[in-house]
C-alpha cells in the first residue's frame, strides 16, 4: 500500500502537484501538514529531488517540529539535510553565515522585547525625548510596523512630511538602529529584515540560496507580511517551485503586520499558479463546523470555500448567558471539574479562551478556588524572569561582548561595588572612543575618573575573558553551570531563604536543565551544542512552544493564542458586542477590522473538536466601569437550531426585583441608591432639575452616540438613566454626568 493511499483526493492532487507555484486552500483541520509532509517524500521519492534542495518554512518552533518529525518518520534517510524551520530559525542560519556582507559580526545578539525598551529609552534619552510624552510601547509598535513593510528611518522621515510624531518616530528609528549596530545586534524583526537587504545587496548570495532552495513550501500563508513575502518571492523568482499553504480565514494577525492580500493575491503575482481547495475537516464534529461555516460567511474579502466533514454530528453548539462575569466563570469551572469527576475529559482536553488577557483573572481565581491546574499562555515568558536573563546575560557577553545591554545587566551582579556613577563615565568614554562598552571596561586604566571602582572592573574583565577561554572547551550546560558557581548567585538565593528565592532556584535548575536538552537534541541531530545556537534557539522560543500536551492542566489563551491548536472541550467566553467584537472596531465602522474580528471568532469555533460552548455575561466590569452589553453579533450569525441555550439568566437568577431578596447585596445597592442624603433642619438637598427627555426618547451622548432612554430612576440627587445605544449597548449612567441631548 502507499503512503499516497491514505490521502483524499485534493490532497493527493496537491501532494503530487510538484512544478510551478501553487496555492493549497486548507480549511482548519484539513490535514494541511500531512499534505505538506507528503509533498516533501514525494519530491524525494518520485521525483528524485535531493534534499538539499528542499525548503519548508511555518511559523512556529512547534509547528516547525512536528513536520520534522513527520518528515523524519515518512522519508528516513537524507531528512535531515532538508531544511524544516519557521521564517526566523531560517534567516538566522542565513545571517550567521552571511551578514558580515552588511557589517556585522557573525556572533551577532537577538534582542528580546525588554532589550528593545531598554534600547529605545537609551534612543530617547540621546535624543532628549520625553518617554512621557513619546511612550516607549507606541515607538516600538511604529518601528516593527516600519521593518514589517521594509520601511528605512529615511523611509519613514519622508512619509512624515508635516506629521510632527512621525518625524520624531523616524529619529526614535534611527537612533534605535545605530544603538543596536553599534551592540552587534539585532531585533525579532532584523532578522527577516537584514536577510532580505542581504539577498537585494548581493546577488551572489542571493543565487547561491535560490540555487540551494529549488523547492520552496511556506505553512501559514495568510499570516506573512510584506517582509516576508519578499523573502520567499527573492528566493523563489529562479525556479518558481513555490507551494504556499494557508486559509484567509484564519487570518488574524493584523495587529503584527500579517497582509490577508498576499494570500488573497497569489494568483496576481504569480498568474502560473494552481489553486487546490482541502475542504475535508477531520478535526470537529458537525454542528460545530457548521457553525464555524455561517459566521465566516458573513465576510465579504475571502475566497469561497465551505468546511465539510465524515465525523458525526455532534453536540449543538452550547450556549450559556450570565448576569456577570463571576457567574461565567463560576459555570466554566463547574463544567470542567464535572467533566474530570465524571471522566469524560481530563483537565489538559479543556481550553478557555478569551479576546483579550485581563479576562483570565477571573477564571484564575475560581480555578484556584477549585484547585484545578491551569496554564496561562502569553503571561510571563520563563526567558523573561530576572534570574534567567541575568545568566543569559553572562553567556550573551561570553559569546558577543559588543552587546552593550548584556555587559551593563550583569556588571554589578553579583554586587560589585561599581556604582551607577561609574558605569556612566565609563559608557561616555566608550561613545567619546566610539568602541564598545566591554571594551572600554578592559581599558579602564586610561579613565582617570573610574578612581577606585579601577580593580574591581579589571576583575571583572578578567573574569569574562577566563569564561570566554572556557568556553572553547566547555559544554553549553558546563559554562552555564561554571557561571553559576564562580558568581556565587545560586549561593546568595540560599542564604536568603524565602520561598521567593527557592522558586527562582527551581528557575536557574530549569535553565540548566534547557542547555542539557538543546545538547541532547544536537546530539541526535549529529550537530554540534554550540554558545550560539543555545541563545539563539532560546531567542526565537514564542509563548506556544512552552506549552508540554503530556501535563494535566486547562490551558487559559487569548484567542489569538489558540491559533493552530485544537481540544476536545472548548469554551469561548466574553462573547458580547464590546468584548468580542471590541468596543473600537464596533465604534470604527471599519468593515476590514470587522472581518478580522469573525476570523478570530472562527478560528475560535475551530478549535473545538467535540464540544464548543460559548457564553457571556449581561454586565462586566471593564477599567473600573460597569458595562451592560448585547450579545455578540456573532454569536447571532449562527443558526438557531445549531445552538443549545440551555437555562436563561431569568431562570438561574432573578434580575434586580423584590425576589433577589432584601437582603441581597443588589438590594441594598439600590436602597442605598434611592435612598435621599443626610438632611438637616438647616440644610436641604433638592432633588435634580427636570430632565428635557423621558423614557422612549431619543438621546444622543459625546462618546456612545445616539441611542433609546429605556428607565429613568430618581435618587437623592441625582437620576440614573439607562440607556440602549445604536453601537455601544445598554449603558446606566448619572444624567448629571451623561449630559444627554434630546434628538428632535
Amino acid at each position: 500500500m502507499s503512503i499516497y493511499d491514505e490521502l483524499n483526493p485534493p490532497q493527493k492532487e496537491a501532494v503530487l502537484c510538484t512544478e510551478g507555484p501553487l496555492l493549497i486552500l486548507a480549511g482548519a483541520g484539513s490535514g494541511k501538514t500531512r499534505v505538506l509532509t507528503h509533498r516533501i517524500a514525494c519530491l524525494i521519492e518520485e521525483k528524485g529531488i535531493n534534499p538539499w534542495n528542499i525548503l519548508a518554512i511555518t511559523f512556529t518552533n512547534k509547528a516547525a517540529g512536528e513536520m520534522r518529525e513527520r518528515v523524519d518518520r515518512l522519508v528516513g534517510m537524507g531528512s535531515e539535510s532538508i531544511w524544516v524551520s519557521t521564517f526566523h530559525s531560517a534567516c538566522v542560519r542565513i545571517l550567521r553565515r552571511h551578514i558580515d556582507f552588511l557589517g556585522f559580526d557573525n556572533h551577532f545578539a537577538i534582542y528580546d522585547t525588554d532589550d528593545q525598551k531598554t534600547v529605545v529609552k537609551e534612543a530617547c534619552r540621546t535624543l532628549n525625548i520625553d518617554t512621557k510624552v513619546y511612550k516607549e510601547r507606541m515607538l516600538l509598535s511604529e518601528i516593527s510596523h516600519a521593518k514589517d513593510e521594509l520601511l528605512t528611518p529615511d523611509d519613514v522621515e519622508k512619509e512624515a512630511r508635516g506629521d510632527y510624531t512621525a518625524r520624531k518616530v523616524a529619529e526614535v528609528y534611527r537612533e534605535y538602529q545605530s544603538v543596536l549596530k553599534k551592540n552587534n545586534a539585532l531585533d525579532f524583526d532584523d532578522l527577516l529584515v537584514k536577510t532580505v537587504e542581504l539577498f537585494e545587496k548581493h546577488p551572489q548570495v542571493l543565487e547561491y540560496y535560490q540555487e540551494r532552495f529549488r523547492y520552496i513550501m511556506v505553512d501559514e500563508y495568510q499570516d506573512t507580511n510584506t517582509a516576508q513575502f519578499r523573502l520567499i518571492s527573492l528566493l523563489a523568482s529562479r525556479y518558481e517551485n513555490l507551494c504556499v499553504v494557508g486559509d484567509d480565514d484564519q487570518s488574524i494577525y493584523r495587529f503584527r503586520g500579517a497582509n490577508i492580500r498576499n494570500i488573497l493575491e497569489f494568483e496576481n503575482h504569480f498568474p502560473n499558479a494552481k489553486v487546490i481547495r482541502l475542504e475535508q475537516n477531520y478535526r470537529s464534529t458537525g454542528r460545530i463546523l457548521q457553525a464555524a461555516n455561517h459566521v465566516i460567511a458573513n465576510n465579504e474579502e475571502r475566497k469561497d470555500k465551505t468546511l465539510w466533514t465524515a465525523n458525526e454530528e455532534g453536540d449543538k453548539v452550547h450556549f450559556r448567558q450570565f448576569l456577570n462575569a463571576y457567574e461565567e466563570a463560576e459555570y466554566v469551572v463547574g463544567e470542567i471539574s464535572s467533566g474530570r469527576r465524571e471522566g469524560t475529559c481530563q483537565y489538559r482536553d479543556c481550553a478557555v479562551l478569551y479576546r483579550t488577557n485581563a479576562q483570565s483573572r477571573v477564571f484564575e481565581e475560581k480555578l484556584l478556588m477549585a484547585n484545578i491546574p491551569y496554564k496561562i499562555v502569553g503571561g510571563i515568558n520563563f526567558y523573561s524572569r530576572r534570574e534567567v536573563k541575568d545568566l543569559l546575560s553572562y553567556l550573551k557577553t561570553v559569546d558577543n561582548a559588543r552587546d552593550d545591554l548584556a555587559v551593563r545587566r550583569i556588571l554589578n551582579v553579583p554586587r560589585r561595588g561599581i556604582g551607577d556613577t561609574t558605569q556612566g563615565r565609563i559608557q561616555d568614554y566608550a561613545d567619546q572612543m566610539n568602541i564598545s562598552f566591554f571594551d572600554a571596561l578592559g581599558l579602564a586604566e586610561e579613565i582617570p575618573s573610574v578612581g577606585r571602582s579601577r580593580t574591581k572592573i579589571n576583575d571583572f574583565v578578567s573574569f569574562i575573558r577566563s569564561l570566554r577561554s572556557k568556553a572553547e572547551v566547555y559544554t553549553v550546560r558546563e559554562l552555564l553551570e561554571e557561571v553559576i558557581d564562580l558568581t556565587g548567585y545560586v549561593r546568595e538565593l540560599e542564604e536568603e531563604g524565602t520561598d521567593e528565592a527557592e522558586a527562582r532556584i527551581e528557575n536557574i535548575n530549569e535553565l540548566i536543565t534547557k542547555a542539557q536538552a538543546y545538547q541532547d537534541a544536537m546530539a541526535e541531530q549529529e550537530e554540534s551544542a554550540t554558545l550560539s545556537g543555545f541563545l539563539e534557539e532560546i531567542a526565537l522560543v514564542s509563548d506556544i512552544d512552552t506549552v508540554d500536551p503530556a501535563q494535566d492542566y486547562v490551558l487559559l489563551m487569548t484567542l489569538h493564542s489558540a491559533k493552530g491548536l485544537e481540544f476536545p472541550y472548548v469554551f469561548m467566553t466574553g462573547m458580547e458586542d464590546g468584548v468580542f467584537p471590541g468596543y473600537s472596531t464596533i465604534m470604527s465602522g471599519n468593515d476590514s477590522e470587522m472581518e478580522e474580528e469573525r476570523r478570530l471568532c472562527y478560528v475560535g469555533i475551530t478549535r473545538a473538536m467535540k464540544q464548543l460552548t460559548m457564553t457571556c455575561a449581561r454586565q462586566r466590569m471593564i477599567r473600573g466601569e460597569t458595562q451592560f452589553n448585547r450579545v455578540s453579533r456573532f454569536v447571532h450569525e449562527i443558526p438557531r437550531e445549531l445552538v443549545d441555550l440551555g437555562h436563561t439568566i431569568q431562570e438561574k437568577k432573578p434580575a434586580f426585583t423584590e425576589a433577589a431578596g432584601k437582603n441581597s447585596t443588589l438590594a441594598q445597592m439600590r436602597q442605598i441608591f434611592q435612598s435621599r442624603p443626610y438632611q438637616s433642619r438647616d440644610f436641604q438637598v433638592k432633588n435634580a432639575g427636570p430632565l428635557d427627555y423621558e423614557v422612549g426618547d431619543t438621546v444622543l451622548h459625546t462618546k456612545f452616540g445616539t441611542g433609546v432612554v429605556k428607565n429613568i430612576v430618581s435618587g437623592g440627587r441625582d437620576y440614573e438613566v439607562t440607556v440602549e445605544f445604536d453601537r455601544a449597548g445598554v449603558k446606566k449612567m448619572f444624567a448629571s454626568f451623561a449630559k444627554l441631548k434630546k434628538v428632535k
